[in-house]
């Protein structure tokens, strides 16, 4: 266990961008694949950009908000 908690520390280093990669990429691929949002196909660069901004900014702030932090 201890391999892969290691292992997933220097890929990921955190749940929250895990999870946050994860939706921002089921959102891209919904709307790449669901004609009703193909209005907004253009704006999927800027879309993932942003929300994978947004979620390094929350992961950051309770970074620096946590007190473990000496």
């Amino acid at each position: 266990m201890k391999p892969l908690k290691a292992v997933y520390n220097f890929i990921v280093g955190d749940m929250i961008i895990l999870v946050g990669i994860v939706l921002v990429f089921l959102l891209l691929l919904l709307i790449n694949n669901v004609a009703s949002l193909a209005a907004i196909r253009p704006y999927s660069g800027l879309i993932l950009v942003v929300v994978i901004l947004a979620v390094l900014g929350i992961t950051l702030n309770r970074e620096l908000r946590s007190k473990k932090r000496v």
